[in-house]
């Protein structure tokens, strides 16, 4: 039984089941009823073979693919019962969407308790439950979406976005390779180069450590949109101003992660380094460059994301016409939502990769330190 209580969720989702089957159909009346019987078998064989494993304790992977099957295939069912009768469905419909989300919910916490003896199965458990979770925020969205009639206009559904991304890929590009082969990227280096170099010299002088550092602070706190009608004027409408915004934004956070990351090495260490007769950039180099690195990266990954939204930003102000900043001011002025949340998708998968990208490179460069070990 104790087992039982810590897997609820295929509990709750047979109870949420067995009360949408008593509450038919799965829409308003007068709409089309689609095909609910063999949902409600599937989702209620789920629930039940995850007790009987549950029960005879099988193992974690079992019950996870169990779950997995009785939460997706009913759901895809559902969803397609949606074609025909968007704002129409009752709330047996919401019930067994519910459902199906809780025995997800089920398999993510069975996959969660899975301890894999290959660094491969480990990173596929590590993209897998994420994936699940990502999954289902757009199962969700779509039959809130659909199911309950929720104007286009206020809130269009995923596989709405998703047209409009498919069929918009030569414009979606036009905006990427202006916003972030351009502007993003120039900017991120440079603005991060800049810092880092100006943390050493912060670092060895210390008349430019105490005058940067508070002015660092106050310059992070500048709305963004204070700051790029005024790049926009020094520097013109092309990308180049942008990339200036996206180079103070970047700059500080830099300069002060890898300030207080260089003072985190310890005294016992430094003087080991004294002992050794080490100059001041032959300790920099081997003690408190490896060290301050953990802060380092964390400025580079905080950035990744600055430098998109300092870009995007800084394209409503003033822009050629061409840029996801530009493109997203644009259809939204023409009422074409789905364009919209095309760019942000784009720009979402696009700033995630890029964090991920940065937080590898961290993972190979400082595998010694304390948060990277243990898989």
């Amino acid at each position: 039984m104790r087992r039982l209580k810590r897997n609820w969720q295929p509990l709750l989702a047979s109870t949420l089941t067995a009360i949408s089957a008593a509450w038919l159909p799965l829409t308003q009346p007068g709409a089309p009823v689609p095909i609910q019987g063999m949902t409600i078998a599937l989702l209620l064989l789920a629930a039940a073979l995850n007790v009987i494993l549950t029960l005879e304790d099988r193992g974690h992977a079992i019950r996870a693919g169990v779950l997995f099957i009785g939460a997706h295939i009913p759901a895809g069912m559902l969803l397609s019962g949606l074609d025909g009768n968007e704002g129409q469905m009752s709330a047996s419909f919401f019930l067994m969407i519910t459902a199906s989300w809780l025995l997800a919910w089920g398999t993510v916490s069975e996959l969660a308790q899975i301890e894999p003896r290959s660094s491969a199965a480990r990173s596929f458990l590590r993209l897998l439950i994420p994936a699940i979770f990502g999954v289902w925020i757009l199962i969700l969205w779509e039959a809130v979406t659909r199911g309950a009639g929720i104007p286009f206009i206020l809130l269009p559904p995923p596989s709405a976005i998703g047209a409009r991304i498919a069929g918009s890929i030569a414009t979606l590009w036009a905006d990427v390779q202006q916003t972030i082969f351009k502007a993003v990227l120039f900017g991120y280096v440079v603005g991060c180069a800049s810092g880092f170099a100006v943390a050493i010299l912060a670092d060895r002088f210390a008349f430019l450590r105490r005058g940067l550092i508070p002015i660092g602070n106050m310059v992070s706190a500048l709305p963004i949109i204070g700051v790029a009608p005024i790049m926009v004027m020094w520097f013109g409408f092309d990308w180049q101003s942008k990339a200036a915004v996206v180079i103070i934004m970047t700059f500080f956070p830099m300069l002060v992660n890898t300030v207080a990351g260089l003072a985190t090495a310890g005294t016992m260490e430094r003087d080991l380094m004294r002992s050794y007769a080490s100059d001041y950039w032959q300790t920099l180099i081997k003690l408190r460059l490896p060290a301050a690195m953990p802060f380092i990266f964390n400025a580079l990954k905080i950035n990744s994301t600055l430098a998109l939204i300092g870009a995007i930003v800084a394209e409503f102000f003033g822009t050629p016409i061409v840029g996801m900043g530009f493109r997203i001011s644009t259809e939204i002025g023409r009422m074409n939502v789905d364009m919209v949340w095309a760019e942000i998708a784009v720009a979402a998968l696009i700033g995630s990769v890029f964090y991920g990208v940065v937080a590898l490179v961290e993972r190979a460069t400082t595998f010694w330190h304390p948060s990277n070990r243990g898989g």
